[in-house]
């Protein structure tokens, strides 16, 4: 598993400049950086644990009063990137938990503690474009560990104030799960 790190800003200007340094830094691989709503900018790379602290340092320098939020997490569970990327739909839902937030961080910390509290499928991370810079994770299993992992995913330490509502949806409607995805 790799390590990322994540940078939040709220300039698209100073998120570029950022984007920039951090990939002079160290020795990452750019997952992503983009502008999103409203008018953050947003970054996502990998690599070893030290690469990614030392770029997330000079970033969070660089993007000084700019920067809202960053994390490094380490050991990322593979599911956070690929929902991240695009939504997956699977056969059979059991149940699904959706978890919602101000912060666009938040919601990558609380995808990787959730995947790793419980056996469930992360179905898609959205961060902050088109919702107004919120953030929410859709997530699906039996009703117990999506239980577990929402409770889980909204407990971090990192989503502390930054949680607008969680929910758990046993046997959700089959046309509910068509207008999510």
């Amino acid at each position: 598993m790799e390590t990322i790190g994540f940078l939040e800003l709220n300039s698209i200007a100073k998120g570029m400049e950022v984007a920039d340094c951090v990939l002079k830094t160290a020795e990452v691989k750019l997952v992503f950086s983009r502008a999103g709503c409203p008018g953050k900018y947003y970054l996502l790379f990998t690599g070893e644990v030290a690469a990614v602290q030392e770029s997330i340092d000079a970033g969070c320098r660089l993007g000084g009063q700019f920067v809202v939020d960053h994390c490094v997490i380490p050991r990322v569970h593979p599911q956070v990137i690929s929902a991240i990327h695009s939504a997956t739909m699977l056969d059979n839902m059991r149940a699904i938990g959706v978890m919602e937030f101000f912060s666009v961080t938040a919601s990558v910390y609380a995808a990787d503690a959730a995947a790793k509290a419980a056996d469930v499928q992360l179905l898609d991370v959205r961060l902050g474009t088109g919702i107004g810079g919120k953030s929410f994770v859709v997530l699906t299993g039996e009703v117990a560990a999506v239980s577990e992992a929402v409770s889980c995913g909204i407990s971090t330490p990192n989503a502390e104030g930054m949680v607008v509502s969680s929910v758990v949806i046993p046997g959700p409607h089959p046309e509910l799960l068509d207008a999510l995805m």
